[in-house]
């Protein structure tokens, strides 16, 4: 199983880059939350989306397999179309 890492870097599927600050719960649900800053805002997301399949059917021509992944290097910072 995938697991987010704190303090990574992950590439959306759509381009963007995002630094995960960490995990928190949701106040009345108790389901777990990503904190994840992008462009100098703070956002959450449901961790089971974060880690979730992009749907290919509705994105057909996205490469990447899951709508986060983590970059490992410097490198992996790449535009893809």
């Amino acid at each position: 199983m995938r697991k987010i890492k704190i303090g990574a870097i992950y590439r959306h599927f759509k381009g963007d880059y995002v630094y995960v600050i960490g995990i928190s719960k949701h106040s009345e649900s108790l389901e777990d939350l990503v904190i994840y800053n992008h462009n100098n805002k703070l956002w959450v997301r449901p961790v089971d989306m974060f880690l979730s399949e992009v749907d290919h059917e509705k994105y057909p021509d996205i490469k990447q397999k899951y709508r986060f992944e983590e970059v490992k290097n410097k490198n992996d910072r790449r535009e893809e179309k």
